[in-house]
This record gives C-alpha cells, sequence and structure tokens, in this order.
C-alpha cells in the first residue's frame, strides 16, 4: 500500500497513541501522502484520529472537531470548518 517513510507513518498512526506533528519537516507532496494515510485510517478502518498540528489549514481541514491552544490553554473550539473560516484563528497564530 505505502513504502518507505509513508509506511512508517502508517504504523505509527494506527498505533493507539496520538498522532503528533504529522507534517512537520515534511516536503507538500509528503504532507499530501500523511493525510491520506490519516483520511484512510479514519474513514476505511474506522479509527478515531487525535492530532496535534500546527500546520492550521491542514490540520483543521482534516479536523471533525478542532482546539486551537494558545500557551496551552484552549482559546477557541469547534468543528475544524468552522474554525478555518473564524479569522480569530489567524489572528491567535500571528499573535495578535
Amino acid at each position: 500500500m505505502f513504502s518507505g517513510a509513508a509506511s512508517f507513518f502508517a504504523g505509527t498512526a494506527s498505533a493507539e497513541e496520538p498522532v503528533d506533528e504529522p507534517s512537520i519537516g515534511l516536503e507538500p507532496r509528503m504532507i499530501d501522502m500523511v493525510f491520506e494515510i490519516l483520511a484512510d485510517l479514519q474513514k476505511a478502518q474506522g479509527k478515531t484520529i487525535v492530532m496535534v498540528e500546527q500546520n492550521a489549514k491542514r490540520g483543521l481541514d482534516f479536523a471533525d472537531i478542532g482546539y486551537v491552544l494558545v500557551a496551552g490553554r484552549v482559546a477557541l473550539a469547534g468543528e475544524g470548518t468552522d474554525l478555518l473560516e473564524n479569522p480569530d484563528v489567524g489572528r491567535l497564530f500571528l499573535g495578535g
């Protein structure tokens, strides 16, 4: 199904642990592959994915429910698509 790093990631993501920063340090093509793997685990295999992701657009686009943290505290919460459209999310990430 997947090879190399993607195969390693698929094995890691399928463990019963949170997925921490799945896109960090990856080129865009690999980021797409990682989120495809996560979508497959979620939809085809019925897995619940708990993810920490600083790439707000990718993380919230993927999320059913998202939380935006500031200094370790929940600043905003809601459906991922709603948070993507919320201008406060951008301001929080830019420190405003």
